[in-house]
């Protein structure tokens, strides 16, 4: 067997456009998750059981069940129910918001909760409306609790786009995998977790800057 060697310039010049499809799955699945999970968030934390108990039943199912199989039956379900489906990236952002949501819902629960009781209280002696006390006390401690967690699935979801090529999307990990059976070599494999690297470091950089600056925050 001939091993051929493997053109680096072309490979990462095929990994920089995959890149592209990496980014828009990101931005996205960022954008759309984000503000559903704040109102999962808001029915978890809902006293009517109407609410919160169908929003915790689909947390469970979207965090306990492989996001793989998620992209697999938002690919693929809607041919068998419906007789119709989505288009391959409009699936795989559709399976991504609703995951990521279950995770982020999760998080801002978590960081609502944090906050005392007395604070809603002593808002309430000050004259505050609920809307008011929400926005400019109860929220910016919110977010300064959020920041590690959130930073983390921010992390979590550059990797989790490697996922997309189950569902034939093509990104970096798919260009990775193809060019080494290709060339029978790891290095495409390397070269892309240089890709992932790189790009987490630079999500790292942002959150360290964020959380450096929300520290005159005290709680």
């Amino acid at each position: 067997m001939v091993i051929d060697k493997v053109p680096i310039d072309l490979l990462v010049k095929n990994m920089i456009f995959a890149t592209g499809t990496v980014l828009k799955i990101f931005f996205l699945t960022i954008l759309l998750s984000i503000p559903l999970g704040f109102l999962v968030a808001l029915a978890r934390g809902s006293r009517y059981k109407i609410i919160s108990v169908p929003t915790r039943i689909y947390q469970l199912i979207f965090r306990g069940t492989p996001l793989m199989l998620q992209l697999f039956f938002f690919m693929y379900a809607p041919y068998y129910i419906f007789d119709t489906g989505f288009e391959r990236f409009t699936a795989c952002i559709i399976a991504f918001v609703i995951n990521y949501a279950a995770y982020f819902g999760e998080i801002f629960r978590g960081g609502i909760a944090a906050i005392p009781k007395g604070q809603y209280e002593a808002a309430k002696v000050l004259g505050y409306s609920k809307l008011q006390t929400f926005t400019r006390i109860i929220l910016p401690q919110v977010i300064k609790h959020v920041i590690p967690a959130t930073g983390n699935e921010f992390m979590t979801l550059v990797k989790d786009t490697s996922l997309a090529q189950v569902i034939s999307v093509k990104e970096i990990y798919d260009v990775a995998s193809n060019a080494g059976s290709r060339y029978f070599s790891t290095i495409p494999l390397v070269v892309a977790g240089v890709f992932y690297l790189v790009m987490n470091t630079v999500i790292e950089f942002i959150f360290k800057y964020i959380e450096k600056k929300l520290n005159y925050y005290k709680t």
